[in-house]
């Protein structure tokens, strides 16, 4: 049995659901052996979302739907769960979350709310297992739990729109739930309901608050609202703060989003 309070740390990474993976325990930790064991089954609830979820794959029960092959009656309990999800962010985020927005054949796209859920979901299994210090990183979307060792906080940093090698900002917290929107990881892919193109004048939106699925999903309405998008989430979703990367490079944050950065 390892020293529960000797220096610990696990790093593991797959690419699943189309982007990159990284989880990272901290000690102090359960035995190794139980860490491994609980990062097996995180990693395989990934390839089950994936399986459930994508978009770019025939055989997910999301494109078998889309096409007409599975009734709205006979979908999966999660399916029907991230549906509802995601039909109450269309409605509080006044259209700007919407999961037909790209498609004239009313076939959905749930991939906005699903990454920082099912991030939420390997985390709940991380919990169960005793692991209670690390992060899960799906391609910048980030859901940090506990301390990287004890009595430091987590620092984990927000990409520079323009230049993958460096940073927008960096954020430094603990149990916080840091999503990101924008131009640099999947291309234009959030389109502004009422024009059909992407939004103008800012390069990124980043949402952090308590839960990864709900900051996920609000930083992809908010960053098709544009640069107004900070001022919606101060102003209507209580527990979240808000930081915009303009079109000129310039940063327009919410006050609480401000207390959280490192500076200098």
């Amino acid at each position: 049995m390892s020293d529960p309070r000797a220096p610990f740390r696990r790093v593991r990474f797959e690419h699943i659901m189309g982007t990159a993976i990284v989880i990272d325990v901290r000690g102090p930790a359960p035995d190794e052996q139980i860490v491994a064991r609980a990062m097996d089954a995180a990693f395989e609830h990934f390839r089950g979302v994936d399986q459930r979820f994508s978009t770019y794959r025939e055989d997910s029960e999301v494109s078998r739907f889309n096409r007409g092959e599975i009734p709205g009656t006979a979908i999966s309990e999660e399916l029907r769960d991230v549906l509802a999800m995601c039909e109450q962010a269309r409605l509080a985020s006044d259209g700007y979350f919407d999961i037909r927005q790209h498609r004239s054949d009313n076939a959905v796209d749930p991939s906005g709310l699903v990454k920082g859920w099912s991030v939420e979901g390997a985390s709940h299994i991380l919990e169960r297992a005793g692991v209670h210090n690390y992060t899960i990183n799906a391609a910048g979307d980030v859901l940090i739990r506990g301390e990287p060792e004890p009595g430091v906080l987590w620092r984990i940093g927000i990409q520079n729109p323009w230049d993958r090698a460096t940073m927008a900002a960096l954020v430094e917290a603990r149990d916080l739930a840091i999503a990101t929107s924008g131009t640099y990881e999947r291309g234009e892919h959030v389109i502004v309901p009422r024009t059909g193109r992407p939004p103008e004048g800012v390069a990124s939106t980043t949402v952090v608050g308590p839960s990864l699925t709900w900051a996920d999903t609000w930083a992809t309405a908010a960053f098709a609202m544009g640069v107004r998008g900070v001022d919606w989430v101060a102003r209507e979703l209580d527990g979240y703060e808000a930081l915009a990367v303009t079109s000129d490079r310039h940063l327009v944050m919410t006050s609480g989003f401000g207390h959280l950065m490192v500076r200098g």
